[in-house]
């Protein structure tokens, strides 16, 4: 039975310590690709919070409510990279993505999906940004200090 069509609708959480130390997950599908959490919404009617809620726990093992999730109030539009355009049904090129933040104390364990992600890091909030593959997930990083005061 064919997938569903993912919905060019998504959230990027950046999980991070009160220190501004950042959670990153190296992707399965693309080895070496460093991200913060990122998903789609599951259907239209979904929050943005609970698509957030759900990927951090899919992605990471990491309760939201073990944080403080906080929405950013940004959105970010941006084309869809063309090794995932299949994933979306015909015609749609771009994606709106939903930005948060995600305060964890430090040592918050993380158990990640294997299909999903192969390896995960903390590291300084300028190293992540630098780490990142996305420029948006680079960007939204980069905006953390702004976020914590």
């Amino acid at each position: 039975m064919p997938q569903p069509y993912k919905i060019p609708l998504s959230v990027l959480v950046v999980i991070h310590t009160p220190a501004l130390d950042v959670l990153l997950i190296n992707r399965a599908d693309s080895p070496g690709t460093w991200q913060s959490v990122t998903g789609s919404k599951d259907s239209e009617d979904e929050t943005f919070e609970q698509t957030a809620i759900r990927e951090v726990m899919e992605e990471t093992g990491i309760r939201a409510a073990s944080g403080i999730l906080t929405d950013w109030n940004l959105e970010n539009v941006y084309d869809i990279y063309p090794r995932y355009l299949p994933r979306y049904a015909p015609g749609v090129t771009r994606n709106r993505e939903h930005v948060f933040g995600l305060c964890v104390p430090a040592g918050t364990p993380v158990t990640l999906n294997p299909r999903e992600h192969t390896a995960w890091q903390w590291l300084p909030w300028r190293k992540a940004a630098d780490t990142c593959f996305s420029p948006s997930n680079a960007e939204a990083i980069l905006m953390l200090p702004e976020f914590m005061q």
